[in-house]
């Protein structure tokens, strides 16, 4: 069993030691953990998302091919990345699109309006197949430059399926002005089945989160999973999460020993089954 440091026992806060002892106990099981191939069947699609750190590892090393072999290790079919840009200047792209598009198989969504930049403020997308229908950019509120990514994916199946690639702020106040902007702005779309990635900067649950006002669109949200530090991972701040109880089958961190160096988070994964995305709903939440 992963620890979930959101848990509350007795109405006591989590224990940050006991997080750091239950870390080192589950570490080898998560290296244990079945390879992208084994884990997914037809019907399912692999996502991940991950905070490359602007490519720069624990080490204090620039290495952009570290990053890119975690994600070849991963071998996602929808990948949502964060701070995949130089912060400053011309938001410069960090990653090898090209060795992106031969190695992974992984094409990014295209962002209109950018010069050399990958993404939207860092926030890539990237999907093996599919056609993009909608791509949003969305500037979100707060004392940091920080954004979101909307896209529309139409599957080979047909399945429409919604992904925000996000990365909310440091502060909590800022979270929260965030989060509720996707929300304003989902409410103001068709209905889809929706996922929402990314680092979302906050491990907590229960009444101080920041996360509070997405709990109610984002039924689906399953327990945190610790990905952050990297090398000792007790806080969950990379989620994903859906607003279908039937999207998500599971989330779990890809812990390797690259990914240990390669960045300051573990990337997190999750097998969706975007044609079970609406068992369980009443036909007045599928109108």
């Amino acid at each position: 069993m992963v620890f979930d440091p959101t848990r509350r026992s007795s109405g006591q806060r989590p224990n940050l030691p006991a997080s750091i002892i239950s870390s080192l106990r589950n570490r080898k099981q998560r290296g244990l953990e079945g390879s992208a191939a084994s884990e997914r069947d037809a019907a399912a699609l692999l996502v991940a998302s991950y905070n490359v750190h602007k490519c720069v590892g624990v080490d204090g090393r620039f290495d952009p091919s570290r990053i890119a072999n975690v994600i070849r290790e991963i071998g996602p079919d929808v990948l949502a990345l964060q701070e995949a840009d130089s912060r400053f200047g011309e938001r410069r792209g960090l990653l090898d699109l090209g060795w992106m598009e031969r190695e992974a198989g992984l094409l990014p969504v295209p962002i209109g309006g950018v010069s050399k930049a990958h993404g939207w403020h860092g926030n890539v997308l990237f999907f093996r197949e599919g056609i993009v229908r909608d791509v949003h950019p969305l500037r979100l509120p707060g004392l940091e430059p920080r954004g979101a990514l909307m896209t529309e994916l139409e599957l080979k199946d047909g399945t429409v399926l919604r992904v925000i690639a996000a990365h909310l702020g440091l502060l909590n106040r800022s979270r929260q002005q965030q989060a509720r902007m996707i929300l304003d702005i989902l409410s103001s779309r068709d209905d889809h089945p929706t996922l929402l990635m990314g680092d979302l900067n906050e491990w907590r649950l229960g009444d101080r989160s920041s996360l509070n006002s997405l709990a109610r669109t984002f039924r689906g949200m399953p327990a945190a999973v610790p990905s952050f530090p990297s090398r000792l991972p007790v806080l969950a701040l990379d989620r994903i999460m859906s607003n279908r109880p039937g999207l998500i089958d599971a989330v779990k961190v890809h812990d390797s020993a690259l990914a240990r160096v390669a960045s300051d988070h573990l990337p997190i994964k999750a097998l969706i089954r975007p044609n079970m995305a609406d068992e369980g709903l009443s036909e007045t939440e599928r109108r």
